[in-house]
Parts: structure tokens; C-alpha cells; sequence
């Protein structure tokens, strides 16, 4: 493997630069090139120092900048160069996040490689929200789904397992599909009255969310004019958004300080 150089798989988060781990922070100061995807924020990118090569191999529905053949061949190509060649994707590596995909296709032509964690979207929000993904006696598993199929195939979801009122379940990607998800999942056995969040752009300046219920998310969701990134909380967790809303309190905390330094109040 000594004849290529190293592809770093780094998880950049969920978007908030605050949120970068320590090793992926000195590793986009150091990369030669940095390959990176759509749902990396602008405030990360601006972390990349000026004359570092970027290439941007976004994915959306139905539009990929790069096919994924194309892109792990591209990722053996920079590695040919000796460099330093970061590979960023939002959350992180190992969770939809393809990471493993290309991990196996530079093992395969001897380029060295290592994964570099990031705090996945799902425990992002969690935090962000108020929403914990597991509580006792509320939930005590959690399930990961993504609610995205390939080339518009059906969803590969087994509705039994997943309809789980003590589980909760987080859907990544799922935007497009939560009309069938959220009648499957009621059709599954999961009562309607099940609370559901939805949260567009977590720990962004432009952060939406909304809390529901599972029947009426749907319409909920198409009225708000929700755009992607959404992830979605399905569970009765999601019934705790407004009990621990720690930043309303944060908020009370923060200007209750500024008028007593400020002789107010």
C-alpha cells in the first residue's frame, strides 16, 4: 500500500463548524484535497485553507453530481498523488453516508485509508431538540432507517419490526417519502396518535421543526413547505421537544445575566 498516498473518510457533523470533532479539523488544515458532498455546510467549507484543492461530488435525489463508481475511482486517482486527500461527508462516514462503499473500493486497489467519526445527524438533533432518542420507559432502543430508496424502487423496510411503539425511530432522507412511511407505519400497527418531529437544517442558523403526530406529519410537512436536509423522530420521545427545549432556557439564562451587568432588571 506504500505506493499511494491516504484517503482520510471524515465525518464533518450535521453542519455547525462547533460540531467538528478535533482530528477533523486538523485533518481539513493539512488535506492537499479535499473531496466533499452536498450536505457539508458553508461555514465548514470556509474552515479549508485558501489554495487547498476542493471537489465537490454532491448527491441529491435524482441529481448526482458523480455516480458513485465515479467517485470511488476518483478518490484512487487523488490517492496516486502521495497527498493528504480528505474525503468530507456530512454526519458521519459509516451511517448512509456511503463511507464504508468507498472504504472497500480503495481496499481493494491498495490505497491506505482510515475513518474519521463524526457526530451523525441523528444525535445532533437530539441534542439540539430536546428530543432524546432513548428514555426510560418511553423508549428503551432506537432504529435507524433511511427513507430513501434507490432509482425510485419501493421502500426495503420491514414495517413489522419497524412499527415499534417502545423503539424509537429516527428516518433519514425521507422527506419525499413520508406519505408512504407514515401510512405504513400506521397500517403496521404503530397508533396515529404516535408523536413525530420533523426538523429541516439541524444546528444551521435556518433550523425548522415542527412536532406532530404521525398521521397528520405528512400533511404537516407539505403545509410548513419543509425542504431538504429533513430527519425525522417518530416515537413518544418526541412528546418531550417542548418539556426539554434546554435552549429557551439557555436564552433566559443569557439575558437574564445581560441586564444585571448592565444594571437592568
Amino acid at each position: 500500500m506504500s505506493e499511494f498516498g491516504c484517503v482520510y473518510l471524515v465525518g464533518a457533523g450535521p453542519g455547525d463548524p462547533e460540531l467538528l470533532t478535533v482530528k477533523a479539523l486538523r485533518l481539513l488544515r493539512e488535506a492537499d484535497v479535499v473531496v466533499y458532498d452536498r450536505l457539508v455546510s458553508a461555514a465548514i467549507l470556509d474552515l479549508i485553507p485558501a489554495g487547498t484543492t476542493r471537489i465537490f461530488v454532491g448527491k441529491a435525489a435524482g441529481n448526482h453530481h458523480l455516480p458513485q463508481d465515479e467517485i470511488n475511482a476518483l478518490l484512487v486517482g487523488l490517492a496516486r498523488s502521495r497527498g493528504k486527500v480528505v474525503r468530507l461527508k456530512g454526519g458521519d462516514p459509516f451511517v448512509f453516508g456511503r463511507g464504508s462503499e468507498e472504504a472497500l473500493h480503495l481496499r481493494r486497489h491498495g490505497v491506505r485509508f482510515q475513518v474519521v467519526p463524526g457526530i451523525t445527524t441523528a444525535t445532533a438533533i437530539s441534542a439540539e431538540t430536546g428530543i432524546p432518542l432513548t428514555h426510560r420507559g418511553l423508549a428503551g432502543g432506537v432504529r435507524f432507517v433511511t427513507g430513501h430508496a434507490r432509482n425510485d424502487l419501493e421502500l426495503d423496510i420491514d414495517w413489522s419490526k419497524t412499527a415499534d411503539p417502545d423503539t424509537t425511530l429516527v428516518i433519514y432522507m425521507g422527506l419525499t417519502n413520508i406519505g408512504e412511511i407514515a401510512a405504513n407505519l400506521i397500517a403496521a400497527g404503530l397508533p396515529p396518535d404516535t408523536p413525530a418531529a420533523a426538523i429541516a437544517s439541524g444546528t444551521l442558523a435556518d433550523q425548522r421543526q415542527c412536532v406532530t403526530r404521525l398521521a397528520d406529519l405528512p400533511r404537516t410537512l407539505e403545509d410548513l413547505d419543509f425542504k431538504p436536509p429533513v430527519l425525522m423522530i417518530i416515537g413518544r420521545v418526541a412528546g418531550l421537544a417542548g418539556a426539554l427545549n434546554w435552549r429557551d432556557l439557555a436564552y433566559e439564562r443569557d439575558e437574564g445575566m445581560a441586564e444585571r451587568q448592565t444594571g437592568h432588571g
